[in-house]
């Protein structure tokens, strides 16, 4: 225990000590919860930024030392370009809010990290009132008809208190059990309203019919790398491609190419940011009431797109089925690979718009594109989410602002319909690929489909 300096007693340190105490203890509940278990970096920064403010260090957290402390950048790296701990600090703030609504609802302390800034706050929350128990008042007592009464029950004979004071607890319990359910309860269902009443999920997530997930297939991407052909979602439907006579057209003079081509496309891969993304739907469709199925891009059929939600990840290197609704949309994605450009092309541009932007493999700038498209099913009977980018860091920045409230209910409320609803529409963001992954974002346009 800390000593603290001015006091000689014992009790008074303990005093003194608990609520730092008590504030590192809901620290590693939270790193050690379902919500964060799995996030080794958010994690890392929670736990830094938390004992810098628990040991008074508040004017040490600034983004250039969490970079160094956190992330392993060297002291004097330029975080004007390099916003890993921007972007890492907005996925916190989601997960903590993700932590106080679900495992940590009843933590009597909420952590905060406020935006435009990295200083943790450890808030009191209200504790709720307990519910006010009736008075209890004994039952009249009926006559009982005269009988022996056993050997054990003489003593309750001698204490006629007894019986009532252990009826009056098991009423007690039995009130406090009550209040529990009910108040579990309708926290589910205000949960519930809160997805429902979200203009975004609230029609991706519905009680009446499961929402399907199709993370991509990153075998296929790395498939890629071995020649320059493209593969249309028919050839990713047939698997041709997977076999190894196929393969030895392409690399007649290299024996070794097709096997391993072959050992790459058949194994079943996904990224990191596709995994993220399948568990935060995943706790949003809990939280609204409703299914979600998660199935592998290369076990899809077209007729599990025809009816329901569909949330397609990635773009068509790893999730061909995309294919089926770029045709429709104003932007979509095209890899020149021998020119090692992959461009975003703008069918329709509005005044002062380019007709695409280039993602090349030589730019200084490293600049990456990330799409969003909500619109139509293939039968019109319910919603695509559509998120992808020209690289992986590309879809991360897309998944990044479809999945940050900040950044999207912005957007949402430019683009609402008079009455409140919002249209279908695309949006196409322009980020940094840092080490694969993305920094801030910038919308660059956007397009209403409806």
């Amino acid at each position: 225990m800390p000593e603290v300096l001015g006091s000689s007693s014992p009790q008074v340190a303990l005093a003194a000590d608990w609520p730092s105490l008590a504030h590192r203890e809901l620290v590693s509940r939270i790193v050690i919860s379902p919500t964060f278990a799995k996030s080794e970096r958010l994690c890392s920064l929670l736990t830094y930024v938390c004992d810098m403010a628990l040991k008074g260090r508040d004017s040490e957290i600034n983004e250039q030392k969490i970079g160094h402390a956190v992330f392993g950048r060297s002291l004097d790296y330029d975080s004007s370009i390099d916003g890993i701990v921007r972007t890492q600090a907005s996925r916190l703030r989601q997960r903590l809010d993700l932590y106080f609504q679900h495992e940590g609802v009843d933590e009597p302390v909420r952590i905060v990290i406020p935006r435009g800034s990295y200083v943790p706050i450890f808030e009191s929350r209200p504790i709720a009132e307990p519910p006010q128990m009736p008075e209890l008042q004994p039952a009249a007592s009926a006559p009982l008809a005269p009988m022996a009464p056993p050997l054990e029950m003489l003593s309750d004979r001698q204490h006629p208190g007894s019986n009532m004071a252990l009826w009056a607890l098991c009423g007690v319990l039995a009130l406090a059990l009550a209040a529990i359910l009910l108040r579990d309860y309708t926290r589910r269902d205000t949960s519930a309203s809160r997805i429902a009443a979200h203009p975004l999920w609230g029609q991706m997530f519905s009680s009446k019919y499961p929402t399907l997930e199709v993370p991509g297939d990153s075998g296929l991407v790395m498939y890629h790398n071995f020649d320059d052909r493209d593969i249309s979602l028919n050839q990713y439907l047939l698997g041709d491609y997977r076999s190894a006579k196929a393969n030895s057209v392409m690399h007649s003079s290299a024996s070794e190419w097709p096997n391993v081509q072959v050992e790459v496309a058949t194994r079943r891969y996904t990224s990191i940011v596709d995994l993220e993304a399948a568990a935060t739907l995943a706790q949003i469709a809990q939280s609204a009431h409703s299914t979600m199925q998660v199935r592998y891009a290369r076990d899809l059929r077209p007729n599990d797109l025809k009816a329901g939600n569909v949330i397609l990840i990635g773009a068509f290197e790893a999730n061909p089925w995309v294919e089926l609704f770029e045709r429709n949309m104003n932007f979509s994605l095209h890899n020149n690979r021998k020119a090692h450009v992959f461009s975003v092309l703008n069918r329709s541009p509005n005044a002062g718009e380019p007709t695409h932007w280039e993602s090349a493999g030589n730019d200084p700038q490293r600049r990456v594109y990330g799409l969003v498209a909500f619109m139509p099913n293939i039968s019109r009977d319910g919603n695509a989410l559509i998120v992808e980018g020209t690289s992986m860091a590309g879809t991360e920045a897309a998944w990044d602002f479809v999945s940050d409230d900040t950044e999207l209910l912005p957007f949402l409320k430019r683009i609402k319909r008079p009455d409140g609803t919002i249209p279908h529409f695309e949006l196409l963001l322009e980020t940094q690929n840092m080490s694969s992954s993305a920094v801030h974002s910038n919308l660059l346009a956007w397009r209403i489909t409806n």
